[in-house]
């Protein structure tokens, strides 16, 4: 844990409940001055982040309700950019808008990706900058990935605040058809 993500996540309200629960002694080390890191992208969240091919993403509402969506592409469609910045081209869907129109008024951003093989989760706070595809096609180009089959209508640019690795307690085993493939357990008509 870092400080990064106590300075975000242990709120006054947090750490009184932390501390009637009996673990805020436990907890209360994270917000100590020696303590930093959690808002620099290194190598190891780096490899991890471009592993995934989906990610979930919480945006607020300005009434204030949360929304959480699942955002999917081809492995490697959400982008480190640098230690500070990550990136994806966001592609048409139901054409609701909920999300875009929720960080229009409110730029916070909460990301979970999971590795549901390796029972390992990363969450990313930050806020965000949407850019149309109109203002800057260049930039969704270097985003999106020719190859894959979705129209891209903007870039979401996330400036990072905050991680954390999750433990993995309670995360459930799961497998891809494709990744059951590659381990030899099961075989598909394309083999």
């Amino acid at each position: 844990m870092t400080r990064a993500f106590a300075d975000i996540a242990f709120t006054p309200t947090v750490r009184k409940i932390q501390k009637e629960q009996g673990s805020a002694d436990a907890y209360a080390k994270f917000l100590s001055p020696e303590v930093q890191g959690g808002d620099k992208i290194t190598a190891r969240e780096a490899e991890f982040i471009e592993q995934r091919d989906g990610f979930y993403q919480a945006t607020i509402s300005e009434t204030g309700w949360p929304y959480v969506q699942f955002r999917g592409g081809p492995i490697g469609f959400l982008k480190v950019i640098d230690s500070k910045t990550i990136a994806y081209a966001d592609f048409r869907g139901n054409r609701q808008y909920v999300s875009v129109g929720n960080l229009t008024t409110q730029n916070k951003i909460a990301l979970i990706l999971m590795d549901y093989p390796n029972r390992r989760r990363l969450k990313i706070w930050g806020r965000t900058e949407l850019i149309d595809i109109s203002d800057d096609p260049a930039m969704v180009e270097t985003l999106h990935d020719a190859a894959y089959p979705a129209k891209p209508e903007r870039s979401v640019i996330i400036s990072v605040e905050a991680f954390d690795w999750n433990c993995p307690a309670h995360i459930p085993q799961r497998f891809t058809v494709q990744e059951l493939e590659a381990l030899g357990v099961i075989r598909t008509e394309s083999q």
